[in-house]
């Protein structure tokens, strides 16, 4: 399997734009759904979560995930609610009695999905072949 380069190594532009911009636009999108219906705000919850997943791949082990998925969860959430108060829309799905807890719950879930991708990508490039070199001493 291919496995995508690492968050690290990728341009600095990207890294922004891929790691902060989407999880706050997607979380915008889904902030102004929550006040449309609440069966198409858990099908896009849901896509979050395998997008947690994986960004998580892009790392190269659960800790890495894990720092991504708190950003990403973090920015989900603002953006969420953000969205949801300009809509002024009643929300169809619960917020909790204080919304911007929302934060630290999205937060806490980016944390747990992310360290998943990030400790599958780590067994994943455990398990890519070896490449053989030598040395200058002819072995």
């Amino acid at each position: 399997m291919n496995m995508p380069p690492l968050f690290r190594d990728r341009p600095r532009p990207f890294q922004i734009v891929v790691g902060g911009v989407v999880p706050f636009a997607f979380g915008a999108v889904v902030g102004v759904v929550i006040g449309i219906s609440a069966g198409a705000y858990w099908g896009l919850a849901g896509l979050a979560a395998v997008g947690g997943v994986l960004a998580g791949l892009e790392h190269r082990d659960g800790w890495g995930g894990a720092d991504r998925g708190l950003v990403g969860g973090s920015l989900f959430a603002i953006g969420l609610l953000v969205a949801h108060a300009i809509a002024g829309t009643h929300a169809k799905v619960s917020l909790g009695s204080f919304p911007p807890f929302l934060v630290v719950i999205d937060a806490l879930v980016g944390i747990g999905l992310g360290a998943i991708g990030g400790r599958i990508a780590r067994e994943l490039r455990g398990r890519t072949p070896a490449v053989l070199t030598t040395t200058g001493d002819g072995g």
